[in-house]
């Protein structure tokens, strides 16, 4: 069951990553981009995402000879497209407040791409009270005290209070699971991926956080597969990876790979997929960055790699 596991989580992320290799050039910035970015989430957050699915693949180090190349291009294409760095320095020059370069960088800082600038900029910044008390959703705030924590700019851990930051959170209540909505199924992800800092740290979860997931996340994974929310399936599946205890179920992997088209596209939900090409990416491009992701770290950890060895 386990070299079934292992074998369907590396299919997936293999093609998963293959395709955003391929259509990567889809995803980059228009040539009129400025850092005053009037969609940020148009293709300047993407590109990010990219970026992080690149940079875990390098991380974890389990892929094959032809992965760990492609993740290597792929993030130098991101890279290149933030100008190597250039753009999240001016951006956050000119917008002290805005906590989008600092998140987009740590991915980048993770496997080595340094901008000493930007961290010179970074560090000023995080010193600012009217920065520190910005008010932001619970698990936005983890995802900003873990960047900090990747680049090295967190002191430590001295500068973030994490016990205090895990319970705001809706996850840090352990409420009722059956009340758990769309939205906040991804705010649960996310909590536990900079708690844990996607699955580097699984004991960044604390005890009676991983037991009610593990408890309810077979659950939750059923619930929105039935209903063929493709990308919450696998960001919740990528959450099993981050417990200490790793949850990867063959038969999830299974039915994930079931809906992967050949060329790699792992479509977001049940809806009918554009034959248009750009829309193609458009609409599955964050699934199969979730899917390289989910994929990766369940190589990982079902080949039973020590996480915090790393």
């Amino acid at each position: 069951m386990k070299a079934s596991t292992t074998q369907t989580a590396h299919q997936v992320s293999a093609r998963a990553l293959s395709w955003l290799h391929t259509h990567r050039e889809r995803g980059g910035l228009p040539a009129d981009t400025t850092a005053d970015l009037g969609d940020p989430n148009s293709v300047y957050k993407p590109l990010g995402e990219a970026a992080l699915a690149a940079s875990l693949v390098l991380r974890e180090s389990v892929a094959g000879t032809t992965e760990l190349r492609t993740a290597r291009e792929l993030l130098d294409f991101c890279w290149q497209q933030f100008g190597d760095g250039d753009m999240l320095y001016e951006r956050l020059l000119r917008h002290s407040m805005m906590t989008d370069p600092l998140e987009t960088y740590a991915p980048f800082a993770r496997v080595g791409f340094r901008h000493e600038p930007l961290e010179r900029l970074l560090t000023h910044t995080a010193s600012l009270r009217s920065v520190r008390s910005a008010e932001v959703l619970p698990n936005r705030r983890l995802a900003i005290a873990n960047a900090a924590r990747v680049i090295g700019l967190d002191q430590g851990d001295r500068a973030y209070d994490w016990p205090a930051l895990a319970r705001a959170t809706w996850l840090g209540g352990t409420p009722e699971p059956w009340l758990i909505d769309w939205m906040t199924g991804y705010c649960l992800t996310h909590t536990v991926f900079h708690l844990t800092d996607w699955g580097g740290r699984p004991a960044g979860l604390p005890e009676d956080l991983t037991a009610y997931v593990r408890a309810w996340l077979p659950v939750w994974i059923d619930i929105w597969a039935e209903i063929q929310q493709w990308d919450l399936v696998a960001e919740l599946m990528i959450v099993g990876c981050c417990l200490q205890e790793p949850y990867c179920e063959a038969a999830d992997w299974e039915r994930l790979a079931a809906v992967q088209h050949a060329d790699g596209l792992l479509p977001r939900d049940g809806d009918p997929v554009a034959d248009d090409p750009d829309r193609r990416f458009s609409d599955h491009q964050h699934t199969a960055v979730v899917a390289a992701v989910a994929g990766t770290l369940a190589v990982s950890r079902t080949l039973g790699r020590a996480a915090e060895a790393r």
